[in-house]
């Protein structure tokens, strides 16, 4: 197990190295001068120039990129270009609204979409199911950020139920968790219902039938840990994509996590802050797949044999 787990751990460091390389590409071939957003429109071509000196723009880029995986090997991840503060600083500040957006959300998705999927395949084509595939479709088609914009027209503009925006409260979560977690349920729901129809075909719950073993018991003690093993990964691909992927749930209901500082940094130009940015992310969503695979190994001793 140790092995395995060191592995995938040096594993990270080339996926890195690959990420920071597109980021960096694709960030220095967009347009934009990250002096001029700085300075303002009013700033003359010697000022731009000066600043795009003292901030190492006018270098190469592939210099610029081979001294910024340099020091990044050093832990040292520059200074936003707009506040002058040490990237992660502002990064880790944002970072617990981000994790408890995601938190809540991952969690809400589970309770009910994992629940929603077994009664779904324990009543196969009942008008139960066909209702619940209608809603799980509807709702993992429609757009987040339009989900979002009902909820508020709905709860906040019509009810006052909600605050619209902000955080300090638990009712500001409300609405953003629910945008997040209802279509992600819907994705649960499928997918458990599908991995429950197919183990129920399984030779071991036949048997199970035949030496007399009643519905609950062959549902909840026989098929649905074999059924839950592909929907674990994906609760573990959903709480990541949300650290990441929450950041126009958090600009609709203004949330300050690092979804939106990442939107506000590319408007800037505000180039360590979103590279450090990709790099927690990444990093977090490969722990997170990590811990995913060693959560499957206590569940299956079959696995845990493989990683010996």
């Amino acid at each position: 197990m140790s092995r395995y787990v060191a592995r995938r751990l040096l594993l990270i460091i080339p996926i890195l190295l690959f990420v920071i390389f597109i980021v960096f590409i694709v960030l220095n071939i967009t347009p934009g001068d990250p002096a001029a957003i700085i300075l303002g429109r009013e700033a003359t071509p010697a000022a731009r120039a000066q600043l795009s000196h003292e901030l190492g723009l006018d270098k190469p880029v592939l210099l610029r990129y081979v001294l910024y995986v340099r020091d990044a090997f050093r832990l040292d991840f520059g200074k936003s270009y707009r506040s002058g503060q040490p990237v992660f600083k502002e990064i880790l500040a944002k970072f617990p609204t981000t994790l408890q957006l995601a938190l809540l959300s991952s969690l809400l998705a589970a309770l009910i979409g994992i629940p929603l999927g077994i009664l779904s395949a324990v009543r196969q084509y009942s008008f139960l199911d066909v209702s619940l595939t209608v809603s799980a479709l509807f709702l993992a088609s429609i757009p987040s950020f339009w989900l979002g914009i009902m909820l508020i027209l709905v709860f906040s503009l019509g009810l006052k139920l909600l605050p619209s925006s902000g955080i300090g409260t638990l009712k500001h979560f409300i609405m953003p968790v629910l945008t997040l977690a209802l279509p992600s349920a819907a994705y649960l729901s499928r997918m458990t219902r599908t991995m429950m129809l197919e183990t129920m075909r399984m030779d071991y719950i036949r048997t199970a039938r035949a030496k007399g073993a009643t519905n609950a018991r062959i549902i909840w003690r026989h098929a649905l840990q074999n059924a839950l093993m592909p929907v674990i990964t994906i609760i573990g691909m959903t709480f990541a994509g949300l650290l990441g992927g929450a950041m126009i749930t958090e600009i609709v209901f203004g949330l300050p996590g690092i979804g939106n500082t990442i939107v506000m940094a590319i408007k800037t130009k505000d180039y360590p802050i979103v590279m450090a940015s990709t790099l927690f992310l990444a990093t977090l969503f490969m722990l997170i797949m990590l811990a995913v695979d060693l959560i499957y190994a206590f569940i299956d001793p079959r696995i845990k044999a493989q990683f010996k």
